[in-house]
């Protein structure tokens, strides 16, 4: 049984991971500053600003919460810009990202996969994207200082792999999260597109991202990788086409575009990941 460390599985995406890594037969420790509304799995309450604390729960080194650990999902952050002063968003999210890959550098753990996000992609697409389907093969466009945090997770990533040939690092580019009961909404968006072009109507079901997260653990590859993490549609019953003409009417498409498939591309994910994801808003409205 695989023995995997969890930061952040109090959170909304957390809790699904939890749920979806048990149910797949992993060993799970979660850590976290609150507990989460459902005892899934054990939780060891640390301050991830503090690498002694991350140093000691990632080399085994709590009390009855013992490792080794076989992986790490490194999930815990300020989840979205605007919600604190960005210099606090900056000084919580960066440094914590860069103590979970030194505590695991320290360990030994070959395998981490944390949460990037969507937002290095350039959102919310106030400056139009370069093309659609959007995707990994354009450089990181950071609007904010959250966004930024991430981009520099994502550098710091690539580099401690670079040190360590051996070192797998994923990072997912999550959307934004959504759990079953959000999706009532979801009809409403039609009526205004402008909405949520911020990011080209994309979301990412809970369960999921979970599923990212899991193939994410079993994937084979070394070094370190970015992926855009999206459900296969969009939020919107309207088509693609008629999406792009009303909203972004000089942005190039890369490949003609389905009538409501997703405009994150996860092509990168369904090639290296195995990713396939399996619920839909569409199937609970």
């Amino acid at each position: 049984m695989a023995k995997v460390l969890v930061t952040g599985g109090s959170g909304k995406l957390g809790r699904a991971v939890l749920k979806d890594l048990v149910t797949n037969g992993y060993s799970v420790l979660n850590v976290d500053q609150t507990l989460p509304k459902d005892p899934i799995c054990p939780t060891v309450r640390i301050d991830l600003t503090d690498f002694g604390q991350v140093a000691q729960a990632v080399l085994g080194g709590v009390d009855e919460r013992r490792g080794p650990f076989d992986a790490v999902v490194h999930l815990a952050a300020i989840p979205a810009p605007g919600l604190f002063a960005n210099s606090r968003t900056v000084a919580n999210n960066v440094p914590t990202s860069y103590n979970v890959f030194e505590a695991c550098r320290l360990a030994g753990v070959k395998n981490v996969i944390f949460a990037s996000s969507e937002t290095v992609l350039g959102l919310p697409f106030e400056a139009p994207p370069p093309y659609v389907p959007v995707d990994e093969e354009y450089f990181p466009r950071p609007e904010t200082a959250y966004s930024l945090g991430k981009l520099l997770d994502e550098t710091m990533a690539a580099q401690f792999c670079r040190w360590d040939p051996e070192l797998k690092i994923v990072g997912l580019r999550f959307s934004n999260v959504m759990d079953i009961e959000d999706y009532k909404a979801f009809p409403t968006f039609d009526a205004d597109p402008k909405l949520r072009k911020w990011n080209l109507w994309g979301y990412i079901d809970a369960r999921d991202g979970a599923q990212a997260v899991r193939r994410g653990i079993e994937a084979e590859f070394k070094g370190f990788e970015a992926f855009i993490i999206a459900n296969q549609d969009t939020v919107m019953s309207r088509s693609n086409m008629s999406l792009m003409a009303e909203v972004f009417p000089k942005v190039p498409h890369k490949r003609e575009l389905s009538q409501n498939g997703t405009l994150l591309s996860i092509d990168k994910a369904r090639r290296l990941l195995d990713y396939n994801p399996q619920h839909s808003w569409r199937n609970h409205v």
